[in-house]
């Protein structure tokens, strides 16, 4: 059968049109509209010097758009500590507060506020003498909060040995040698000697027994590590803390504790509750950690707290005039945006005690799950398995001698994944490792990906006729773990 359609019914199917042509928008559009940036004649545009002549919007877009393109996947880098995802609305906060900076208190209360809340919300978390009444601040990460925490440390050992007629030429800071090194760098600048405890067989951080043979009377401070960037193992804060009460008792000497909880003073609250680390233990002057880590904010924002407003000299602090009012501040940095510590106070009431414990939970449960996977492969052997920090690190076991851990970096790194290789410090510079760090947003299906991977790239590493990279690597160790 054929199907046919009359005249008129073929006149009114034609004349029934999507877009009528007395549509007024259609009248204003002569011309079609596309995106100018790959159809313009080639253009030479200077890499290192600012160009003689303006550029429109969209064109220095793109440039600058194209060439980030070729920059690693952030979520695929498990080298990093710092966030790397967050939920639409706290970008659109961030966005929105991107203008505000932090230092104008009266233009912009609301954000003080907002600092002051999330100050109060740490010191409680943290088992703060009176946190209704804390003394602490924002920083734009944990380097600067660990100066601030260094110079206070200085400042009050200072005024001790003054006050007792004794000199003040000689401080030292006791640490281990696997701290970040934000603390080298304060030493450095500050004039502190800095007394590095190496590792040594399997041990890999400080220790209280090594605390006690590394202090004496200048000494102006302990820092003990929760959750080292090395391994993700936790420093024993009550057992360092406990061997400096013991040299209190025998020497007189009244040395603080300064906690570097960059990451695991957003962990351990929530996982590990009934460790004794923090504000609890009596010899805790000061704690600080990273918003931009297991905080879960974009980069850059840190913490500082101290036990109280003793533990912070008062000489330390400026009063500023400043556009209309008086502002104390101890900061090592002065203008800076707000839309970070927006971000960070968005998180805390999203989340709550509740939803902070879910997700840090649900991260240390990949990574157990993940490192013990990585075991069960034959060719590794882990040094720690992410029960602390949901972080591991892992080697090659001594039977393969055909790759090194920076061959294996360099095969997962053809497949997207950035997994640093590194060696450890003295006295374990012989130790070639892998690090795999586990955020917020890193899941189980994205360990079975690199878990497939790892194992697709096997084959090729063990056909090698013996270790293809050096004992190097492109990553610096720390390097990018603490931001000032």
């Amino acid at each position: 059968m054929v199907l046919t359609a009359s005249r008129d019914t073929v006149r009114k199917a034609v004349v029934v049109p999507l877009i009528h042509p007395s549509d007024p928008h259609r009248r204003k559009r002569a011309h079609v509209e596309a995106n100018p940036v790959f159809l313009r004649e080639p253009g030479r545009i200077p890499r290192d010097r600012m160009p003689e002549r303006e550029l429109d919007a969209d064109t220095a877009y793109q440039v600058v758009h194209d060439e980030l393109m070729l920059d690693g996947n952030s979520r695929l880098n498990l080298a990093t500590f710092v966030t790397t995802w967050m939920e639409p609305q706290a970008a659109t906060l961030m966005a929105e507060c991107v203008d505000k900076n932090m230092i104008d208190k009266d233009e912009y209360p609301r954000t003080a506020e907002l600092e002051q809340r999330c100050v109060r919300m740490l010191a409680a978390l943290w088992h703060a003498p009176d946190a209704d009444q804390p003394t602490g601040c924002s920083t734009t990460g944990s380097s600067e909060a660990c100066m601030l925490a260094g110079l206070a440390m200085k400042r009050r050992w200072q005024h001790r040995r003054r006050a007792a007629s004794l000199p003040v030429d000689r401080p030292n800071l006791v640490m281990g040698i696997n701290v970040q090194v934000c603390w080298e760098k304060f030493a450095n600048y500050w004039d502190v000697e800095c007394r590095l405890v190496p590792m040594d067989g399997d041990r890999f951080h400080l220790t209280a027994d090594q605390v006690a043979e590394h202090c004496d009377e200048n000494t102006i401070g302990v820092v003990a590590v929760l959750g080292s960037t090395f391994d993700g193992s936790y420093e024993p804060v009550e057992e360092i803390c406990a061997a400096l009460d013991a040299l209190q008792a025998d020497h007189g000497w009244d040395i603080p504790v300064h906690v570097d909880g960059a990451s695991g003073a957003m962990i351990a609250p929530f996982c590990d509750p009934g460790l004794l680390w923090d504000f609890r233990l009596p010899r805790v002057a000061s704690i600080n950690t990273s918003g931009h880590k297991y905080g879960l904010v974009y980069p850059g924002v840190g913490w500082v707290l101290w036990r109280d407003a003793a533990a912070l000299p008062e000489d330390l602090v400026f009063h500023v005039n400043y556009l209309g009012g008086d502002m104390p501040t101890f900061a090592l940095n002065f203008s800076r945006p707000g839309a970070q510590v927006a971000a960070q106070y968005y998180s805390f009431l999203r989340l709550g005690v509740e939803g902070y414990t879910r997700v840090q939970s649900y991260s240390r449960d990949v990574a157990t799950t993940l490192a013990a996977r990585i075991a069960d492969l034959g060719p590794f052997r882990l040094l720690t398995r992410g029960d602390q920090l949901p972080v591991f690190a892992f080697t090659v076991s001594d039977e393969e001698t055909r790759f090194s851990v920076f061959d294996v970096s360099a095969a997962l790194r053809e497949r997207g994944w950035l997994v640093p290789a590194y060696t450890f410090p003295a006295n374990r510079e012989d130790l070639a490792v892998l690090r795999v760090v586990v955020r917020n947003g890193f899941t189980h299906d994205l360990a079975d990906l690199l878990v497939d991977d790892l194992t697709r790239c096997l084959p090729a590493l063990r056909a090698q006729h013996g270790p293809r990279h050096a004992q190097s690597s492109a990553f610096s160790h720390g390097a990018d773990l603490h931001k000032f």
